[in-house]
């Protein structure tokens, strides 16, 4: 799977929301959002991958709360046949006081959340009628900014900057290119004395 650079998303529960699907959604718009989800332009398939895990702390906060974790696979495959794109999500889930796990899937459109100010989000469907999920990017642009004040480099790999076909203006601003490569960059800041931990 393709690691991508995605700062931030929220995934909430289909309620009341207004909202219009695919036909009605500006294209230009799709695609700013396809490229924040995604990190870069679609291939034939494309995914992102969201994780979120609720450590002790948070789950002694919220003791009403029954999910402890959750796992998020968006996919976007390009069907030249059709001139579309399929979008489908897969989502995981750990209940806090119940072995095992359990998952869901089903399909996606863009859609324009009228409550929100038209924003355009994932508007996806449970298989069976099940019900749904909305994806929602979070604009995370200050947060980026605060990083490069505080002094932390974020660097991308310029090797996979350049097979991807990304350049430094599609990232979000505060990115610098390591243009050598992120290996290269990561061995001249463990010879400074940085040390590299892996999570």
């Amino acid at each position: 799977m393709k690691y991508l650079w995605i700062v931030a998303t929220v995934a909430s529960l289909v309620g009341a929301n207004a909202c219009h699907a695919q036909d009605g959604v500006d294209k230009a718009r799709t695609a700013a959002f396809d490229g924040q989800m995604f990190g870069s332009p679609l291939s034939q398939k494309t995914y992102a991958c969201f994780v979120r895990r609720y450590d002790a702390n948070h789950l002694a906060r919220h003791p009403k709360q029954k999910v402890s974790a959750m796992k998020l696979l968006v996919t976007a495959e390009d069907v030249p046949e059709d001139k579309t794109v399929n979008y489908s999500f897969r989502l995981g889930f750990k209940y806090r006081h119940r072995a095992g796990n359990f998952d869901s899937s089903g399909y996606c459109n863009h859609i324009v959340a009228e409550n929100t100010g038209g924003e355009i989000r994932l508007g996806c469907s449970i298989d069976c009628e099940g019900g749904g999920i909305e994806v929602a990017m979070k604009d995370d642009r200050r947060r980026v900014g605060q990083f490069s004040k505080a002094g932390i480099e974020l660097a991308a790999c310029g090797n996979t900057m350049k097979a991807q076909n990304v350049a430094l203006e599609d990232l979000l601003p505060g990115f610098i290119a390591a243009d050598r490569g992120g290996v290269v960059r990561i061995a001249e800041l463990q010879s400074q004395g940085y040390l590299y931990l892996r999570p």
